[in-house]
């Protein structure tokens, strides 16, 4: 029995991270294709609903911490989906996540994954972490007049639910969460990279 349910975790797991690949590979594909073709200011049209698809299909990793399917923990998986989720719904991860899921739709599909593939999953982000992290709270910041005028996501009262929610506040506080949220993480990939590496080196 315990061996049926390992294989029936490995095809969910190949079957869910293959899908959000080929999900970010459509993310990639229409941005560079829309940069070459009209130019940045049509990009985010034309990549949209592959990015909201594929990035919303990352709630799934909490839930799959929180069942035991995975052994992230939810401490570091929690933050990081709710930071993309933050960024794509409210105001472009491609690059890191066809790493990540190529990596574990390998790992999870074959029951290894070859060193290259190793070595990037695990100091891509030493750069791209960096850059991510900066472009994050660069676009939030930019994106607060819109959000002060536009009033979006903004829930006013009076209404049914007798409450209210102001995006724009939401928005900064969110910036204000980075600041010693992402040390954190930074710290905790550090971690994972030197036992992942050092690991594959063992063996």
């Amino acid at each position: 029995m315990a061996g049926f349910f390992s294989l029936l975790r490995r095809l969910y797991l190949s079957l869910y991270n293959w899908t959000v690949l080929f999900g970010w590979c459509q993310v990639l594909y229409f941005v560079l294709k829309t940069l070459n073709e009209s130019g940045h200011e049509h990009v985010y049209g034309a990549a949209e609903k592959p990015l909201l698809y594929a990035q919303t299909a990352a709630v799934l990793e909490i839930l799959h911490g929180l069942v035991g399917l995975v052994r992230s923990p939810i401490t570091s998986t929690l933050p990081q989906i709710s930071s993309r989720l933050f960024l794509t719904w409210g105001i472009l991860w491609s690059f890191p996540e066809i790493i990540r899921y190529s990596f574990f739709g390998v790992k999870e599909t074959f029951g290894f994954t070859p060193s290259w593939l190793l070595w990037l999953r695990y100091s891509s982000f030493l750069v791209l972490y960096l850059t991510g992290i900066s472009s994050e709270v660069g676009l939030i910041y930019i994106a607060l007049p819109f959000i002060k005028v536009s009033e979006k996501y903004c829930i006013r009262m009076p209404n049914k639910w007798n409450s209210s929610f102001d995006y724009f506040y939401a928005a900064i506080a969110a910036i204000g969460i980075y600041v010693p949220g992402s040390p954190h993480l930074y710290k905790y990939m550090l971690a994972q990279r030197k036992r992942a590496l050092s690991k594959s080196k063992r063996e």
